[in-house]
């Protein structure tokens, strides 16, 4: 019998205060930082559904919606949305909190993918997913279409991958001028 998991069963929620060191010169919250919290706990729901070490895939989509302020409070919510053979998607929703005023802003919304993978580094099954409210049904459903987006956006970043190559710009002898001004200093 194959082992089935819900949404729930790999929700985690994490919290912070944004302190002056996260923000950026306008006193907003570096994307960099609020990035790297949506790895983490993206990371952590596709481990808890796994049960298995995971990869980050890609990063599908981060959508900025509102600011967040220093001082506020910044809560990341993250679950599995679908599965496939050994890949997972996970949606993190970031809200911002006023802690004086109790003002609550939903600044983010963003979608990752990642492969559970063995003690070789070899990517493994995962359990299937079962959603149960209507809303995570709605992500699950269309999880397919934002795989087909991904799968068509890693074709091009390939394509155009391969049309950079790996030389160091000012050594790429097919465009002489290229770098011109860098080379006299």
């Amino acid at each position: 019998m194959e082992e089935i998991k819900h949404c729930r069963d790999s929700l985690v929620i994490k919290t912070s205060l944004v302190l002056p060191p996260d923000t950026n010169n306008i006193g907003t919250m570096f994307g960099g930082k609020l990035m790297a919290y949506i790895d983490d706990v993206a990371a952590i729901s596709a481990m808890r559904h796994a049960r298995s070490t995971v990869v980050t895939a890609s990063t599908d989509s981060v959508d900025f919606l509102h600011p967040i302020h220093e001082g506020n409070a910044v809560c990341l919510e993250s679950f599995v949305t679908y599965t496939g053979r050994t890949s997972m998607e996970v949606i993190v929703k970031v809200i911002a909190e006023d802690l004086v005023t109790g003002d609550r802003n939903l600044c983010v919304i963003s979608f990752l993918t990642f492969v559970a993978i063995n003690e070789q580094g070899k990517p493994m099954p995962v359990p299937n997913l079962v959603p149960e409210t209507e809303m995570e049904i709605n992500l699950n459903e269309s999880a397919k279409q934002r795989a087909q987006i991904r799968k068509k956006r890693r074709e091009d970043t390939q394509f155009i991958a391969s049309t950079f190559g790996v030389k160091l710009p000012w050594t790429d002898q097919s465009n002489p001028g290229l770098y011109k001004d860098e080379q006299k200093h």
